[in-house]
């Protein structure tokens, strides 16, 4: 039987739109509808099955099948269009899909979501060699540098100057922690251990050279320096995407002094935690000079004898711990308590 939206009171229809859309996980995101929603018989695969189900269900006027892929109450040739273009049999080979499309608890800017959904690609996966949680980042144009009106911005900071990412690509959703580190790599370095929480807290005494190993055995790569403050900016134009406090563990609020579990402060945008604080992060690049020209994804210089670190840690304050604020060093320096990484990785 088929059932007519016109039938049901909107309120009603309403009411349950949101009760399939704000179901929250133990990390306070949603977990409703979290495949894919061209996937329609939940297999994790979008293939022949899905369209023999869709054609089944083609022309019906209702709100209670998952055929209708678009969500406007009928199951027509736009449902199919997206079926097609999302069409594969396998989403990602090196991980598990844990929502497709982005939580709008999470990410609340619309055009945010909207440019997650273009890349036809799962929002928030889990990385299967590491258990590595990770969110898609959508490719984008920002202003790289120096936010407007920043009187804390440093000399290296500048010129501010147009970037362009051409490629969606996978970060972590927080930084890699003790537990993690040691699954793969059978030791810890860090300093701060012992602790009750420790195993929760981001791995440091961490030199370049040292993560190198790490991202061999898994897959994974440090981030760009520009991909690393365009997905710390989550389109936010500001110094810091949040009051520094309620964002970061800094020299300002974490006696007794140290690192602090990842994801115990407030996300940004696009739902990565502590981008800013807790302990610096390395990127890939090579350290050097900026330039006023617009660039496009772009990978730091062919040459240099220092790696670039971002984000201020748990020893710093608002003065380093800022989106746009650099930092290098030799790639074998080791800092006592305060130098990490985050991984990221390409679809």
């Amino acid at each position: 039987m088929t059932h007519n939206f016109k039938l049901f009171p909107s309120i009603l229809v309403a009411a349950l739109l949101s009760l399939c859309s704000t179901a929250i996980d133990s990390f306070g995101e949603c977990t409703a509808f979290a495949a894919d929603p061209a996937d329609i018989n939940l297999d994790e695969r979008v293939d022949a099955q899905d369209l023999a189900m869709l054609l089944g269900a083609w022309g019906l006027e209702t709100f209670a099948t998952r055929a209708d892929i678009n969500q406007d109450l009928l199951v027509d040739a736009q449902d199919l269009a997206i079926l097609l273009g999302r069409w594969t049999t396998q989403p990602l080979s090196w991980a598990t899909v844990l929502r497709f499309p982005p939580c709008p608890d999470v990410i609340t800017d619309p055009a945010l979501r909207a440019a997650i959904s273009a890349t036809g690609l799962p929002w928030r996966v889990r990385d299967n060699a590491t258990g590595i949680e990770m969110l898609l980042v959508a490719p984008g144009t920002f202003m790289m540098g120096a936010s407007p009106g920043d009187t804390e911005a440093w000399f290296d900071e500048m010129p501010a100057h147009q970037v362009t990412i051409t490629h969606a690509f996978y970060l972590g959703k927080t930084e890699v922690t003790q537990a993690q580190w040691q699954s793969i790599m059978g030791n810890n370095p860090s300093a701060f251990v012992g602790f009750k929480d420790s195993p929760l807290r981001p791995v440091e005494q961490l030199s370049w050279n040292m993560v190198q190993p790490f991202c061999i055995q898994t897959g994974l790569r440090l981030p760009t320096e520009a991909e690393w403050e365009f997905a710390c900016r989550a389109s936010n134009t500001t110094p810091m995407y949040g009051p520094l406090n309620d964002i970061a563990w800094n020299v300002g609020n974490n006696p007794p002094f140290g690192t602090k579990a990842v994801a115990t402060k407030l996300a940004n945008a696009l739902g990565f935690y502590d981008m800013i604080g807790n302990v610096w992060e390395w990127c890939q690049d090579r350290y050097g000079w900026y330039s006023s020209a617009s660039v496009t994804d772009p990978q730091g210089p062919s040459s240099g004898s220092t790696r670039v670190i971002r984000g201020g840690s748990w020893g710093f304050g608002s003065s380093f711990c800022r989106a746009s604020r650099r930092y290098s060093f030799t790639p074998n320096f080791v800092d006592e308590g305060g130098h990490g990484f985050r991984v990221a990785r390409n679809p």
